[in-house]
């Protein structure tokens, strides 16, 4: 008889890597365990931020899974979207205060888009979901779970366009979930209850949609790849054309946030009834 499997041993494959599961990965703090866990992202020193929507609600951990930093602010007062761009600034929904609060790496605030618990119908933000930015510093800001719109800033905050609406249609939304800037500049929109991707050219021009996703989480490309999660539960790994290529299983109730690192590593934000960040170390090719 077969000896029983560690959890950490679990491995799977994406079809084009194989990974060792490792969950929990972050490890025991004085902060004790992570609450409802929203999204996380990587920055340039392979830390991963973790959003969780309690405070403090950015937390910091090195590469081996310590945490390094606990951090807050007053504007704060729930999380939902992170991005790190190639700059580390780092970029933070904040849903229920209708804003996007970003920072520079020493924690100062850099800017602020939307205003502070004033939401707007149809204009930024009414709780607005997610975060991307492009090479060039424009910013796209999934907005929601008041609204149904994309809106596009650029670097210095000024409002360029906005985009959507209510409905099922080509570039209309409901619940625009995840956005994602690809490497060819396409935005990429994960319309969460439509059960679809919208993917559009920088000026918000529609271009196209990829089905065969059970509503679409968050997304994450590294260049070469797309990953998306699923309220299934579990983690797809698509091509640069939206083609599933193969799918892999997560551990909580659902995955509710995807980031990588440069390793080739993914992590997960799992939620319930156990919240925590699970890595995917990859071991080698499929």
């Amino acid at each position: 008889m077969a000896p029983p499997v560690a959890p950490n041993t679990y491995r799977m494959t994406d079809g084009e890597s194989t990974y060792q599961m490792m969950r929990p990965w972050q490890k025991p703090s004085a902060h004790g365990n992570v609450g409802v866990i929203s999204q996380l992202a990587v920055d340039s020193r392979g830390y991963v931020f973790v959003l969780q929507r309690t405070a403090p609600h950015v937390l910091v951990y090195d590469r081996d899974g310590n945490l390094e930093r606990a951090f807050d602010h007053p504007q704060l007062p729930t999380g939902h979207g992170i991005f790190i761009d190639s700059k580390d600034r780092l970029y933070v929904v904040s849903y229920d205060a209708h804003q996007v609060l970003v920072f520079d790496r020493e924690f100062q605030l850099l800017m602020e888009l939307g205003r502070f618990n004033m939401p707007s119908w149809g204009a930024p933000f009414s709780h607005p979901t997610d975060v991307a930015v492009a090479a060039d510093g424009d910013i796209y800001v999934s907005d929601g779970y008041g609204n149904a719109h994309v809106h596009r800033f650029d670097k210095t905050g000024r409002h360029l366009s906005t985009w959507g609406g209510v409905g099922c249609g080509p570039g209309q939304f409901s619940t625009p979930h995840g956005v994602w800037v690809l490497a060819d500049e396409r935005v990429a929109v994960c319309d969460r209850d439509n059960e679809r991707i919208q993917v559009f050219d920088r000026e918000g021009r529609f271009l196209e949609e990829w089905g065969d996703v059970l509503r679409p989480m968050d997304i994450w490309s590294d260049g070469r790849s797309i990953f998306v999660t699923e309220q299934s539960p579990r983690l797809a790994r698509l091509d640069m054309n939206g083609r599933v290529q193969a799918r892999l299983r997560t551990f909580g109730v659902y995955p509710h946030g995807v980031s990588g690192d440069v390793e080739g590593n993914l992590f997960i934000a799992e939620q319930g009834p156990t919240h925590c960040v699970t890595k995917y170390q990859r071991i080698g090719s499929a």
